[in-house]
C-alpha cells in the first residue's frame, strides 16, 4: 500500500482527523503525543520551530542568518511573480525562508542544526536555503561540532531561480565532503516528505541517516515515476520502511524516541 498524504481535517478548532485511519484526535491529546496519531502511528508534519523545540534544551537555541531572504535573480514572470510569492510565504508561515539554522544543546551536547520546513514553498531548495545549510556546515567545522539536519522538503529545486537553485545541490554536497574530511559527525533526519534536490544532495550524505516512520523519501514522486515507466510500483515504494530494507536508511525512529536516540548517538562521538 502507498500511504496517502493529505492535509489533515481541522474540526471546530478542537483537534484533527488522521487521514490514514480516520481517528479524530483532540488537540491537547495530539500535542501530548507530539502530533503522532495514537491509533495508527501516523506522524503529522511539523514546522521547523516545532522540531527544534522538541529536540533542543529550552533557551539554548541561537538562530543564525535569520535575515537572509531570496531575491528574484531571473525576474521570473510565471503565473505569480517570484518576489510576490516569497512575501506571501513569509506572511503565511512567519519564516523568512524554507530553512532555519543555528546552534543549541541536545541534552548536554552542543550541536549545529538546520531544519527545512515544508510549509514554505514545500521546503524547496533555492539559493538562500543552500547558502544557509552551507554556512551551518562551515560553522560546525569551525567550532568542531556535530551537524544535525532535519529535512522536510517536497518541492525540489526552485525553477524561479534556474541554475542558481540547481547549483545548491553541488554546493551543499561539497561542504558535507569537507565536514567528512574533518572527521566531524553528520546526522541526517528524513521526515515526510524529503524529495527532490534535498534528497539528492546533503540529506542522503549523513554518517547516520534516520527517518521517521512512513516518511516519503526520493527524487521524483511515485506518481511521476509510475507515469514515466508505465509500470506498477512495489508496495510501499519510496517509504522509509521500503528504503530501510534496501540500505539507504540506517534507522527508523518514532518522534517520541528521537531525542533519546540522538543523545545516545552523540554520547558515542
Amino acid at each position: 500500500m502507498i500511504w496517502p498524504r493529505k492535509q489533515v481535517e481541522r474540526t471546530n478548532g478542537l483537534g484533527m482527523r488522521c487521514n490514514d485511519c480516520g481517528e479524530f484526535i483532540l488537540g491537547k491529546k495530539l500535542e501530548k503525543m507530539l502530533k503522532v496519531c495514537p491509533k495508527c502511528n501516523y506522524h503529522f508534519r511539523l514546522g521547523a520551530r516545532e522540531r527544534i523545540s522538541l529536540l533542543l534544551k529550552d533557551g539554548t537555541f541561537e538562530e543564525c542568518d535569520s535575515q537572509m531572504t531570496s531575491h528574484d535573480p531571473l525576474n521570473f514572470q510565471g503565473l505569480e511573480l517570484y518576489r510576490d510569492k516569497i512575501v506571501e510565504e513569509q506572511k503565511k508561515t512567519g519564516l523568512t525562508e524554507a530553512v532555519i539554522t543555528g546552534e543549541g544543546y541536545l541534552d548536554n551536547h552542543p550541536i549545529v542544526i538546520a531544519v527545512t520546513d515544508s510549509r514554505f514553498m514545500m521546503g524547496s531548495m533555492g539559493s538562500v536555503v543552500g547558502e544557509k545549510i552551507t554556512r551551518a556546515a562551515e560553522r560546525a567545522i569551525e567550532k568542531r561540532l556535530p551537524l544535525l539536519t532535519i529535512s522536510g522538503s517536497g518541492g525540489g529545486a526552485r525553477m524561479q531561480e534556474g541554475m542558481l537553485s540547481l547549483m545548491q545541490m553541488a554546493k551543499t554536497s561539497s561542504v558535507i565532503a569537507k565536514l567528512n574530511k574533518e572527521k566531524l559527525l553528520f546526522i541526517s533526519i528524513l521526515t515526510d516528505p524529503t524529495m527532490g534536490g534535498v534528497a539528492a544532495s546533503f540529506a542522503s550524505l549523513g554518517d547516520i541517516i534516520i527517518a521517521e516512520p512512513r516518511a516519503l523519501i526520493g527524487f521524483a514522486g511515485p506518481r511521476v515515476i509510475k507515469e514515466t515507466i508505465h509500470r506498477e510500483l512495489p508496495q510501499g515504494f519510496q517509504r522509509a520502511e521500503f528504503l530501510f530494507k534496501r540500505g539507504l536508511i540506517d534507522m527508523i525512529v518514532s518522534r517520541g524516541e528521537l531525542k533519546k536516540v540522538l543523545s545516545e548517538l552523540l554520547d558515542k562521538f
